[in-house]
């Protein structure tokens, strides 16, 4: 059975940096792919970042080009996505999400796994 377990989210000065971070459990494959999307209040979920878990090919949303970096340990079967220059547009739930399949996905709902949700907040 497939378990992603997120940590890392919290509360944060604009300008400052958070680290998220995934572990992912249950996969008996190694081609499978881990996206962050995130979720504010009254907006629908937005994928940010994804990875290959195989091949290490990664997307980024235009919004965090430049700011967020996305990247896996894969003895570790971790995702970790380093959030910098956070800004008050960042602030929402963050979930990781993963699915079986090559090719990275950005939409929300071609992923079968989902995470609990970390808070991200940006406030001074």
């Amino acid at each position: 059975q497939v378990q992603l377990v997120e940590s890392g989210g919290g509360l944060v000065q604009p300008g400052g940096s958070l680290r998220l971070s995934c572990a992912a459990s249950g996969f008996t494959t190694d081609y499978y792919i881990i996206g962050w999307f995130r979720q504010a209040p009254g907006k629908e979920r937005e994928g940010v970042s994804l990875i290959s878990m195989s091949d290490a090919t990664t997307y980024y949303a235009d919004s965090v080009k430049g700011r967020f970096t996305i990247s896996k340990d894969n003895a570790k079967n971790t995702v970790y996505l380093q959030m910098n220059s956070l800004n008050p547009e960042d602030p929402a739930v963050y979930y990781c999400a993963a699915d079986t399949r090559w090719a990275l996905v950005v939409a929300a709902s071609e992923y079968d796994y989902w995470g609990q949700g970390t808070q991200v907040t940006v406030s001074s």
